[in-house]
């Protein structure tokens, strides 16, 4: 397809450099670790954090936007490009980690620190990196609710963070897409709002956006399980300790989760970006999304396939397709990259 609505096309999932190394840890919470360099993430394998601040951004961190009786704080941290015209566009980024594991301050483990944040910054893009409660703190929606909360934060602190509240996208990778693909799917929709935040935003703030882009997403949770894994799996996927049942107990719950059963002529511009050797969550999920907004006469959407990428991208240098998520939402957002 050649047209706008329901392109698909090919990458490389190249830009000349050299493919990234998978460290042999992935950054740990121990204090006792003993820290090692890991090439990959520019991060102290065993360290606690990652470094303050990006190259030509104001970094806020560890922001609250949210606190639950009973659960840990809600943290955003925001970095804003300086050079850029502002107030710029901003892009709510959701990790990934099965819904159960994950940190909004380090990309995929075989991700550089800088290339996805980096290039964002580079393009002109604010990004907003949102923790949220995993599964074993609570089932769906509560992700969700979460996720929503973290865009009326930004959006009703727009002006002190310099960011254009009416230029805000939303992107993540694997857990963190399907619930970015939900976020932009399901504004207005007031079963799936939740009240999370309410003491630190006006819960009419829109939680609308403006863009997507999904990174290897789930988007059809009965059709990611099917029938093909053994019961006592099934039951200890990170989907159905997600949902808190499977899909065929609770059809109702695993279709309210499911992106495809939210797509709608009025989606935003969404990219679609997975490879076809994807182990985790197949190419197919992707194709599903696709196929049900061009169905429901959505006008922007784009399937970007990376060729030979299993999931995280793994096979490939992640820095081409991440350079096409930036330039999809950069473009979509209107983004100006800073003056040098």
């Amino acid at each position: 397809m050649t047209t706008r609505e329901g392109t698909t096309t090919m990458t490389d999932g190249t830009d000349g450099t050299s493919p990234s190394t998978r460290p042999t840890t992935s950054p740990a919470t121990s204090p006792t670790t003993s820290p090692t360099t890991s090439p990959a993430t520019d991060v102290a394998v065993g360290a606690l954090d990652v470094r303050a601040t990006f190259a030509g951004a104001t970094s806020h961190r560890g922001v609250v936007y949210a606190s639950l009786r009973g659960f840990r704080p809600l943290l955003v941290d925001v970095h804003v490009p300086t050079a850029s015209p502002g107030p710029v566009p901003c892009v709510v980024w959701v990790h990934g980690g099965g819904w159960e594991q994950g940190d909004r301050r380090f990309p995929p483990a075989d991700w550089p620190l800088d290339l996805l944040f980096g290039d964002l910054l580079a393009a002109g893009l604010a990004v907003a990196s949102v923790d949220y409660r995993l599964s074993a703190e609570a089932h769906h929606p509560a992700q969700l609710h979460d996720v929503k909360a973290a865009v009326r934060f930004v959006r009703s602190r727009a002006a002190v963070l310099g960011v254009d509240p009416d230029r805000i996208g939303v992107a993540g990778e694997s857990a963190g897409g399907h619930l970015a693909a939900m976020v932009a799917l399901t504004a207005g929709v007031a079963e799936l709002r939740g009240d999370v935040g309410k003491e630190l935003a006006d819960p009419r703030t829109s939680d609308a956006v403006a863009a997507a882009a999904i990174l290897y997403g789930v988007t059809d949770f009965a059709a990611q399980l099917g029938d093909e894994l053994p019961p006592e799996q099934l039951l200890d996927s990170p989907e159905v300790r997600l949902l808190g049942a499977t899909p065929e107990l609770a059809p109702a719950i695993a279709a309210a989760a499911s992106p495809v059963h939210h797509a709608t002529a009025d989606a935003p511009p969404m990219l679609l970006i997975s490879g076809d050797a994807d182990t985790v969550v197949p190419l197919d999920q992707s194709v599903r999304l696709r196929d049900a907004l061009v169905a429901a006469g959505a006008r922007d959407v784009v399937l970007e396939v990376v060729p030979g990428a299993d999931h995280c991208f793994d096979g490939v240098d992640p820095a081409g397709p991440v350079a096409t998520v930036t330039r999809f939402l950069a473009d979509r957002l209107g983004a100006v990259a800073p003056t040098r």
